[in-house]
C-alpha cells in the first residue's frame, strides 16, 4: 500500500511539475497572439491615413501612388478601377477597426459612387486610368479596358453593397452594367487580358493561368452569369507538361468536373506540392482571398495551396540569405518593377532582395507568428512613416523605396481587417448572390498537391 501511495505522489509531482511549463508556453503563445493584434491595430490605423490624405474630396478618387523626394511629398493624380475597388473596402475596413464612424465611411464611399456613376465606360466596364482630381480619362496613357482591374472595382462594389445596404441599388447597378461576356472568347473558354477602344483590338493573349489574381474577374463574372461556369474549368492549372518553356515540368493527372477535362498539374519546391502562378508572387497567389473563401471552402485546393505559396516564399528567402520575406511586385526607387519567389511561378519573377511589406498582411491568416517577426525586421529597415510600412526595401543593400502605392496600402488594411475580424470582408463579398452563387466551384475541386 506504502509503494502504491508512493508511486502516486511521484506522479502527481512529476505531473504538477510540467504544469508551469505548459501554463508559461500557452501564456507565451497568448502574449504574442495580442502583440500581433495591438500591431496590426496600429499599422492599420496609420495605413488609412493614406486614404484619408490623398483622396480627392470631390471626387472621392484616390492617387495611385504618392514618393517622398527629400521630405516633399509627391501625389500622382490618377487612379484605377483595383484602387477605387480598395478604396471602398479599405474604408469598410477602417470602419470595422474603429478608426472613422459608420457615417463617415458611408459619406466617404457615397462621393465616390456619385463619381464612378459618371465616370466614362466602355460597355459598362471602365477604363484603367482617370484623373482624381475631375474623374476625367486620361486619354495621353490610351484607352484600355483591364479585366483584371474590373475585376477588383466589381469586388469593392460588392462588398460596399451588402455592408452598407443603403448603397446596394447604386453599387448593384453598376456591377449589372459592368458586361464581362465583351472580354470573353467562348472558343477558347478564357477571359482577354482587355481591350483597347482607341485601335479597337483585343489583347493578343488571354488569362490562360488559374492561380493569378484575375481569378477574381472570373468568379465574379460566372456569379454574374455573364460567362458560362465552365470558364473556372477551361484555366490551366499548369500549362500542359509538353510545354517545355515552363519552370518545371509538372506532374499531375487528368480530372473531369462539370464535364470539363482538367489538368489537376503541381510543381514541386525541396519535396512540397504547389500550383504555381504566373510569376510567383505573393500579390498573385493571395490578392484574390481578400474577398473569396478560398481557405474556407477551398480546403483541398485553392486555400490550401495559398498555404503553400506562403511557406515556400518564406523558405525561399532564408535560403537566399535574406533576413526577410515576402517577395510582391512593388515600387522601386526608380518606377515599379515584378518581384517574387521565383520558382512559384510559371515563369517567375525574379527575386533580387526587394521584399514589400503587403506580402507579409497578405500571408496573416496562414502565417501569423512569422508575420509578427517579419513585421520587426522589416521596422529594423527605418521604412515605417506616417502612413504605415513603405513600398519595398533591398534587404542586400538596404536601400528603401520612398513611397507608397494605394494598391498595396488596401491589400494592406483589407489584410488586416480579415484577420482581426473573422474574415468580415469576405463574409460581405459571399453574401451578396453574385459572390454566394459560384461557391461549389471553390468546394468541388480537389488539386493534386496533398
Amino acid at each position: 500500500m506504502h509503494k502504491v501511495f508512493s508511486i502516486l505522489l511521484v506522479l502527481l509531482l512529476g505531473l504538477t511539475a510540467a504544469l508551469p511549463a505548459g501554463i508559461s508556453a500557452k501564456s507565451e503563445s497568448k502574449g504574442k497572439e495580442a502583440a500581433l493584434s495591438k500591431q496590426l491595430k496600429a499599422v492599420s490605423k496609420q495605413t488609412y491615413r493614406y486614404f484619408e490624405d490623398f483622396t480627392n474630396e470631390e471626387t472621392g478618387l484616390t492617387d495611385d501612388a504618392v514618393r517622398l523626394d527629400d521630405g516633399t511629398i509627391k501625389p500622382q493624380t490618377h487612379t484605377s478601377p483595383t484602387n477605387i475597388g480598395m478604396y471602398m473596402m479599405s474604408t469598410i475596413s477602417a470602419e470595422e477597426m474603429g478608426h472613422i464612424s459608420r457615417d463617415d465611411a458611408v459619406d466617404r464611399i457615397q462621393t465616390t459612387l456619385n463619381t464612378v456613376e459618371e465616370l466614362e465606360t466602355w460597355n459598362g466596364l471602365f477604363y484603367n486610368w482617370y484623373n482624381t482630381e475631375d474623374g476625367s480619362l486620361m486619354t495621353d496613357w490610351g484607352q484600355f479596358i483591364s479585366t483584371v482591374d474590373n475585376g477588383w472595382l466589381s469586388a469593392g462594389l460588392i462588398v460596399v453593397g451588402q455592408a452598407y445596404p443603403e448603397l446596394y441599388e447604386q453599387t448593384n447597378n453598376i456591377v449589372e452594367a459592368m458586361d464581362y461576356s465583351t472580354l470573353y472568347t467562348p472558343e477558347v473558354g478564357q477571359m482577354r487580358g482587355g481591350y483597347d477602344v482607341e485601335t479597337e483590338s483585343y489583347t493578343p493573349h488571354h488569362y490562360g493561368a488559374f492561380y493569378t489574381e484575375p481569378r477574381v474577374a472570373s468568379y465574379i463574372s460566372i456569379g454574374k452569369k455573364d460567362v458560362p461556369s465552365e470558364h473556372w474549368w477551361k484555366m490551366e492549372r499548369t500549362m500542359p507538361a509538353s510545354w517545355d518553356w515552363q519552370s518545371q515540368e509538372p506532374e499531375g493527372y487528368m480530372v473531369t468536373y462539370d464535364g470539363v477535362d482538367v489538368f489537376e498539374g503541381h510543381y514541386s519546391y525541396n519535396g512540397t506540392k504547389y500550383v504555381p502562378s504566373w510569376g510567383g508572387s505573393m500579390f498573385e497567389a493571395l490578392m484574390p482571398q481578400l474577398v473569396l473563401k478560398e481557405k474556407e471552402l477551398g480546403k483541398n485546393a485553392l486555400g490550401l495551396n495559398n498555404q503553400r505559396h506562403v511557406d515556400i516564399q518564406i523558405e525561399y528567402a532564408k535560403e537566399q540569405g535574406y533576413d526577410a520575406w515576402g517577395m510582391s511586385p512593388a515600387a522601386t526607387p526608380e518606377d515599379y518593377s515584378e518581384f517574387a519567389a521565383t520558382p512559384l511561378g510559371m515563369d517567375g519573377y525574379e527575386a533580387d532582395g526587394t521584399v514589400t511589406p503587403h506580402a507579409t498582411f497578405l500571408a496573416l491568416e496562414y502565417a501569423p507568428m512569422e508575420a509578427l517577426e517579419n513585421m520587426k525586421t522589416l521596422r529594423e529597415y527605418d521604412m515605417y512613416g506616417k502612413y504605415g510600412f513603405l513600398d519595398s526595401v533591398n534587404v542586400e543593400t538596404g536601400e528603401v523605396t520612398e513611397a507608397y502605392l494605394a494598391l498595396d496600402q488596401g491589400m494592406t488594411i483589407v489584410s488586416i481587417a480579415n484577420y482581426l475580424k473573422d474574415g468580415v470582408i469576405r463574409d460581405y463579398f459571399h453574401q451578396d448572390e453574385t459572390g454566394k452563387s459560384p461557391e461549389e466551384l471553390l468546394i468541388k475541386e480537389e488539386f493534386s498537391i496533398k
